[in-house]
């Protein structure tokens, strides 16, 4: 599928002051342009990312009602549990909240759902089971804001709760626990509205210590870790966070974290976010997907390099035991498609499957969306009914269209870019062509064509290790804040292309002024050119080091 490269507007007036004002190239200058930042003031904050620019956590509605009851319940020695999710976003969470209650003195606990067996959220079973064990305070992490008959029944049991939670809201309804932070409340005056599950978890311990101590700072590791594994924004605060957090991170204070790291592979190398996305992220989200969740936690409470080695290696594997298990439901995901899928008439793309573990469908649903470019809902049956789970793609607001299917759904909860969802096996047909013909009414076709977001075409020879330098003080890069991908025009193919590993190759081009080695992975998704061809390519740009020799080169994302 050819994709259409989109070509961001330049402003040559601002790029020029931008350039002059803060001493960077104006390619640079373009690309701080190109995020919104229309003055030299903005900009400066965006390069510097200080954390003073964070905002005060009690703009948070709720925040001090949470604060006081917490307090209270250490004051009175009441027994507290911290409910979280099974992902890297809810587990970082929990982690940073446990430890700032323990240093506060107080009876806490922790609790994580196995997905398999519970699910996503509050369950009554683990409520009845808090109120044996004697909690009065139920605090959630990444969780709770769809749990209205769960906190009814925890209230009805004498337990507080107070949900922390960024997920969409349901119809503009909150559960009626003790407290709800969560940023999406229409009533809530909290400025920055992007906040990760472990994000707002910082927030509630930045208020508990108000004044006291600079505690909250020493988790910001955990903070950059579970925000970047959440693919939540990496702009506003949400940056700023990560930023100090992979700083943190860098100095490996952390033992689990510095287990799973050498355990990854990851011994001597710089982390980024990259590393966080792809290697560390998905270590510890395979015990929620496939195995306990308990021991990922462990991980990261853990303080002895012996045990935690012994955890990050069972991590290692179990990651290895997802991979399989993915590789075979997306074998069975494509022959389906190839079957049951009509591309003039799905707009969404809705399987079901027998024995699809339903840890790893969220994944393979992701690959299929980017592979054909449509919405997608994998759904694991098992017996009568069958968990989901939905992965979009650019302007297509899942959850929005989830919303207008309620009624073929058990339930469900997600938001534009993701879903879960519960549904009963006969009812599955009727989804998927309720959600199509939902999706053929006010959908325009032109959605479902990859788009490729270029921040401007250059000369490839205007390029320079000063400025990739340069562009490396927009990091950390991930969701809304990308790599930047640069175009260059009628370049040649002076060498090359040779294959590199299973599915890559490299190459050298030329613009008759510069000669750049370009290297591409995943070269089925590619147009590979021969010797002598003309070729415009988007890139994005880079420093390879090798053996000690520095020189620039081209990620190439698309060829034409």
């Amino acid at each position: 599928m050819r994709k259409i490269w989109r070509i961001k507007e330049q402003n040559p007036a601002l790029r020029d002051n931008l350039a002059s004002a803060l001493k960077v190239s104006k390619i640079t200058a373009q690309l701080l342009a190109n995020r919104g930042l229309r003055d030299a003031d903005s900009a400066s904050k965006f390069i510097t990312c200080s954390l003073s620019a964070c905002h005060d956590p009690f703009l948070l509605k709720d925040m001090d009602k949470a604060v006081a009851r917490i307090k209270k319940a250490i004051s009175n020695k009441e027994n507290i549990l911290i409910y979280g999710d099974y992902d890297v976003d809810g587990m970082t969470a929990v982690t940073i909240v446990y430890h700032a209650l323990k240093g506060l003195g107080a009876s806490v606990e922790t609790y994580i759902p196995n997905r398999i067996e519970e699910g996503y959220g509050l369950n009554l079973a683990a409520i009845k089971k808090a109120h044996k064990n004697g909690v009065s305070l139920i605090i959630t992490v990444d969780c709770g804001i769809t749990s209205f008959k769960e906190i009814e029944q925890a209230a009805a049991a004498g337990i507080d709760v107070i949900v922390t939670d960024h997920h969409e809201i349901f119809e503009s309804c909150v559960p009626k626990a003790f407290a709800v932070i969560n940023p999406l409340q229409s009533d809530c005056k909290y400025p920055f509205k992007h906040l990760a599950g472990v994000g707002l978890a910082y927030k509630l311990v930045k208020a508990l210590y108000e004044g006291t101590s600079s505690f909250a700072e020493d988790y910001l590791d955990l903070v950059s870790l579970g925000t970047v594994a959440d693919i939540a924004p990496l702009l506003g605060e949400n940056r700023i966070l990560t930023k100090h957090g992979l700083d943190e991170l860098n100095r490996r204070g952390r033992v689990g974290l510095r287990a799973l790291m050498e355990v990854s592979g990851l011994n001597g190398r710089d982390i980024s976010s990259g590393h966080i996305g792809f290697v560390l992220g998905p270590r510890i989200n395979a015990m929620g997907r496939v195995g306990s969740p308990q021991k990922a936690l462990e991980l990261l409470l853990n303080e002895d390099m012996n045990e935690s080695l012994k955890l990050a290696k069972a991590l290692d594997t179990e990651n290895r035991n997802r991979q399989k298990i993915e590789s075979r439901i997306l074998e069975e995901a494509l022959a389906k498609v190839e079957r049951e899928v009509n591309f003039k008439h799905h707009r969404v793309i809705v399987l079901a499957g027998e024995n699809w573990h339903p840890g790893v469908i969220g994944i393979v649903a992701s690959r299929l969306a980017d592979r054909f470019y449509r919405p997608t809902i994998m759904i694991s049956l098992d017996g009568k009914l069958g968990k989901g789970s939905g992965r979009s793609i650019e302007n297509f607001h899942l959850f929005d269209y989830l919303l207008r299917c309620k009624d073929f759904l058990v339930g469900f909860g997600g938001h534009e870019a993701a879903c879960g969802i519960t549904i009963e096996k006969d009812r599955i047909e009727d989804f998927r062509k309720r959600i199509n013909e939902e999706a053929a009414k006010d959908v325009d076709e032109s959605v479902f064509c990859e788009k490729l977001d270029i921040e401007m075409d250059i000369p490839l020879h205007s390029l320079s290790q000063s400025i990739i330098e340069e562009i490396e003080m927009l990091s950390p890069f991930g969701t809304e804040n990308p790599k930047p991908v640069l175009s260059s025009r009628n370049l040649i193919v002076k060498d090359g292309p040779r294959q590199i590993g299973k599915n890559g190759f490299k190459m050298w081009v030329t613009d008759n002024k510069i000669t750049c080695e370009a290297v591409a992975f995943g070269k089925d998704r590619l147009a590979i050119p021969k010797t002598g061809a003309t070729v415009d390519l988007a890139y994005t740009p880079s420093m390879n080091d090798w053996q000690g020799v520095q020189s620039i080169q081209l990620e190439l994302l698309d060829i034409k």
